[in-house]
């Protein structure tokens, strides 16, 4: 069975009450509010851990309101690795935004390796303002850089951004549901892409095009079966992270039935 991993900013709108009423980052500050304080750390981030363990998961992505390098000192990357272990859970990724700065980028990298993982998912500006700088820092520190598809309205978008691939450093994490939002069949971004670029994927179905309010995976526009199909019959090898981001309900509900219903597909 292929590794499924849970995404941790599934998460993003707890710390509000599941009230997300200002977007994004109204989600994004609180949690890195709760979670930076190191003398409380340890307990929140074995609370989320259990949690994922409870939904039958065995690996995650570590989205950065729950581990950031902008705050996080070697005691918390202490606490994280331990507690990570004595709980028989693996990081497949590290995800979210890993900043301007070749500084801000580097300081993800060596999460990331601390963290047992080689992808960072999701998205940086020095993609676009160093391009050699982002090579030099991967290779050195034998990671992948997988860009997250969001403004992206097709995969020759997504494939232009990645370009020559950076000697094999730079990919991209497919996210279905932003390709579901933008209208495009994501089966068939899966197969415009190709296994040389897929280095993660973000398995999220969306309610309606046009619009990224995340669901339970088979109940919305995405045709996330055909994904997994198409994922398959190429051969890839990487996680398949189930990802449901809603601002005004807990998602735990929806990702244990989205486990289950990816296993019988993997099975």
């Amino acid at each position: 069975m292929p590794t499924i991993s849970f995404m941790s900013a599934n998460f993003v709108a707890r710390q509000v009450g599941y009230h997300m009423t200002e977007g994004w980052m109204q989600g994004d500050n609180a949690t890195n509010d709760y979670f930076r304080p190191l003398a409380t750390y340890a307990a929140r981030f074995e609370a989320l851990l259990l949690e994922v363990k409870a939904m039958g998961f065995t690996a995650l992505d570590v989205w950065l309101g729950h581990l950031n390098p902008a705050w996080a000192t070697p005691d918390h990357i202490a606490i994280a690795r331990d507690l990570l272990a004595r709980h028989g859970l693996t990081v497949v990724s590290l995800a979210g935004y890993f900043g301007t700065t070749a500084a801000e980028v580097e300081a993800s990298c060596r999460l990331a390796q601390a963290l047992g993982t080689t992808i960072l998912g999701g998205n940086t500006a020095l993609h676009v303002q160093d391009r050699p700088r982002l090579v030099s820092l991967l290779q050195h520190y034998g990671l992948k850089f997988g860009i997250e598809n969001h403004p992206e309205k097709t995969p020759a978008d997504m494939l232009a951004q990645i370009g020559d691939g950076g000697g094999g450093t730079i990919g991209t994490a497919m996210d279905t549901g932003w390709y579901g939002t933008q209208g495009y069949d994501a089966a068939q971004a899966v197969r415009d892409l190709g296994p040389e670029v897929l280095f993660h994927v973000h398995l999220k179905d969306v309610r309606a095009a046009g619009a990224h309010e995340t669901c339970r995976l088979g109940t919305g526009v995405v045709p996330v079966a055909q994904c997994v199909q198409a994922l398959r019959q190429m051969g890839y090898a990487g996680a398949y992270s189930i990802e449901h981001e809603p601002e005004l309900f807990d998602p735990t509900e929806d990702v244990i039935a989205s486990l289950t219903l990816l296993k019988g597909w993997l099975s």
